[in-house]
């Protein structure tokens, strides 16, 4: 009897500080049947040959019971094209009524994953049956990520939701100066991000049901043909073995200019995915902090430019060796023959704010760390979880530092993803305008106020 009280009072406990908020998770598999084409690295030759492990999306959603609603959804994908994110979120506004800033849609940026087309498409010379493909899985894609978010609707039950901190440290910073300039390769002094943000989704009488998680380090460990969701998919897979029943779901943090070392083979992504997933053990063994209503969402766009450009720039590349220049160089003089302004580019950032308890900033495309620390700094009195890859990757986003040094975040990455050049050096200002923007719509405190 003293027993069945004490779990009376227990559930009671509960009721009172999380039932306040319902979660419902759902989760399927994305991968598509090999052969298909990869994406990531512009030196394969040719698609996947098999399976190492399923890539999914999954879909989070919580409720405060009031008007206060965020729709998660973590895919172990590259990113999302601009058109793929626009499509899904159209679907979800005109199904549910929710307004835009209460989907945010993350990519883990794993270079194993399926191509999306259009993303990256720059890389690609597909024949008639390939594009096709492509485009039937994209289509399909599309559908899968509508059906995941329905199916979570559909679970919506009180929840008890908690959150911390850990760390991890095989990010390293990839901007290694040389004589010659920035190159890729290891910068052991230059800036990481190794926080391990956690989300912990609890029943009512403490049962554990998801966890959602996030690092700051480039999926790109394994270059070979298998599709998997390289070492977050198997901390996802990691977790979901050490609690059974669970769905563990990974967003990326700004890890545009960081990557996993050591690095190059699936052992290594395997030990990487280990180490991730035993900092998340970590912290879920520990102390938490509860995380409850209301819940406030904000959303803008910056409006980004390019530094200018002339065509006769382009008509000198299409004349060149490098097929990826040529293939830039022929994008951007269609665009300016039909008169197609690709002066300008919009850049979406969203924030969700858990009462006082967490803040959550999603900002999208490959994000460099900079920005990451400067947020962070910036509003140091919130407890703040930052992503990057979100909604839609379709470039990198430099900061001034980075702009001014150069390198493959600033310059060359833009010839892969068909941009027509480095961004204008206000790109930062706009950004953290932006941001200023949505954190102050959702109430958070800035240091010093």
């Amino acid at each position: 009897m003293k027993k069945n009280l004490i779990v009376v009072f227990l559930l009671i406990a509960c009721l009172s500080r999380g039932a306040e908020l319902k979660v419902g998770i759902s989760a399927t598999v994305i991968t598509p049947k090999p052969p298909f084409w990869m994406t990531g690295f512009s030196s394969r030759t040719t698609p996947a040959t098999g399976v190492l492990h399923d890539v999914w999306a999954k879909a989070m959603v919580i409720d405060d019971n009031a008007t206060g609603r965020i729709i998660f959804v973590t895919t172990d994908l590259l990113g999302l094209s601009h058109e793929v994110s626009e499509d899904i979120t159209t679907r979800v506004i005109k199904k549910y009524g929710i307004n835009r800033s209460q989907l945010i849609l993350s990519s883990s940026h794993s270079h194993s994953g399926p191509v999306v087309w259009p993303s990256l498409s720059m890389i690609f010379d597909f024949d008639q049956k390939d594009q096709q493909a492509a485009a039937q899985y994209t289509q399909k894609l599309t559908d899968d990520i509508v059906a995941v978010i329905d199916t979570a609707m559909s679970r919506l039950v009180p929840m008890q939701v908690w959150c911390g901190h850990g760390s991890t440290d095989f990010a390293m910073n990839r901007r290694e100066p040389t004589k010659k300039g920035i190159v890729n390769g290891k910068n052991p002094a230059g800036p990481v991000d190794h926080d391990v943000p956690v989300l912990k989704i609890a029943t009512l009488d403490g049962q554990l049901k998801a966890v959602l998680f996030g690092y700051a380090c480039h999926n790109t460990t394994s270059h070979e043909y298998l599709f998997n969701g390289d070492y977050a998919g198997f901390a996802q897979l990691e977790l979901q073995k050490m609690y059974p029943g669970i769905t563990a779901m990974f967003f990326s943090g700004c890890a545009a200019d960081q990557n996993p070392q050591p690095r190059g083979t699936i052992e290594l992504a395997m030990q990487h995915g280990k180490e991730l997933a035993e900092a998340v053990q970590k912290v879920l063994s520990g102390e938490l902090h509860s995380v409850r209503p209301p819940i406030r969402t904000a959303y803008a766009a910056a409006d980004l430019e390019f530094r200018p450009f002339k065509p006769e720039t382009y008509k000198k590349d299409i004349q060149g060796s490098d097929k990826y220049i040529q293939r830039r160089a022929k994008l951007m003089l269609e665009a300016y023959n039909k008169g197609w302004d690709v002066s300008h580019f919009s850049y979406p950032v969203q924030a969700v704010r858990f009462n006082k308890d967490l803040t959550f900033l999603a900002m999208s495309n490959e994000v460099v760390v900079d920005y990451s620390l400067k947020v962070k700094k910036t509003y140091s009195c919130e407890n703040l979880f930052v992503a990057g890859y979100c909604n839609e990757v379709m470039c990198y986003l430099p900061s001034l530092r980075i702009l001014n040094e150069g390198g493959y975040e600033a310059n060359e990455s833009m010839i892969y993803y068909g941009l027509p050049g480095p961004f204008a050096d206000n790109v930062e200002e706009k950004v953290l305008n932006a941001i200023r923007c949505v954190m102050k719509d959702v109430g958070a405190k800035r240091s010093g106020r």
